[in-house]
């Protein structure tokens, strides 16, 4: 197969127009020069490059977000973890040991060459919970609403998940309980896996649950959270991109309520 090369000037990715659409490029953009990183990954090779192209002929700039848009699956998640590498290679360039420099093993590890001490990429682990809640509309029927909260960093008007990173000596499912009851004040049960997504914004994993509501009444936390509520199937509010593992819980729920 032909190697491709996922070049980055910060978090931009370049792709190349194509009859079909875009695709990663599959010859040495040799013309892009200067970079100052080469990385390899799953047979692919990672540059960065310290200006953005413009007015290119085959190339151009994208957000790594939107490439999801553009890419096939395969090639988004790959050109997620060459932009996970960058970000560690920028962040291990000294050993913090004995401060010497750090320099490639291996196409994921690194070495110190003074002391030998070897590291590997760090992921940062976080937790996602969609919240379920049955009430009643009279006597006879009950309608199921599922709780969304605004984050006080969400750069538009969208409702999400409750959200949160794993702690030191936490497990999956505690970190869940704590992190709903830290920013809402609620407790939940029947806590079960969804799925997990890489998430290289920069270096996340993102694990997803479902949980049923058990008690309490919302009380945000405001350093965290600027709205949260319950809402039925029938009266969303502006919902997360189908990129993220939130928008999947949410679809997910949506496909099980028009089964009903």
């Amino acid at each position: 197969m032909p190697t491709k090369h996922f070049v980055f000037c910060q978090s931009d990715l370049v792709l190349e127009r194509s009859a079909e659409g875009y695709t990663i490029p599959i010859t040495n953009p040799v013309d892009l020069k200067p970079w100052t990183t080469v990385i390899n990954a799953n047979g692919a090779k990672t540059y960065r490059i310290d200006t953005p192209i413009t007015d290119h002929s085959r190339y151009e700039m994208c957000p790594l977000r939107q490439s999801y848009y553009q890419l096939s699956e395969e090639d988004y998640l790959l050109a997620g973890k060459c932009h996970e590498l960058l970000y560690w290679d920028q962040n291990t360039k000294f050993c913090g040991c004995c401060g010497g420099h750090m320099h490639f093993d291996t196409d994921i590890s690194k070495k110190c060459e003074h002391c030998g001490k070897e590291v590997w990429p760090q992921l940062a682990t976080a937790v996602i919970v969609l919240v379920r809640r049955h009430v009643s509309e009279n006597p006879v029927t009950m309608k199921e609403e599922i709780l969304l909260v605004h984050a006080n960093n969400f750069r538009d008007d969208h409702y999400g998940l409750v959200a949160g990173f794993v702690e030191t000596g936490e497990t999956l499912e505690e970190a869940v309980h704590r992190e709903v009851l830290e920013e809402t004040g609620i407790h939940i049960k029947n806590l079960r896996y969804f799925a997990s997504q890489p998430w290289p914004y920069p270096c996340g994993l993102m694990v997803g649950f479902t949980a049923d509501y058990d008690g309490g009444r919302i009380h945000l936390q405001r350093s965290e959270l600027s709205k949260g509520s319950w809402f039925d199937c029938e009266h969303l509010p502006h919902i997360p991109e189908k990129l993220s593992i939130a928008r999947w819980l949410i679809d997910a729920w949506l496909e099980d309520k028009n089964k009903d």
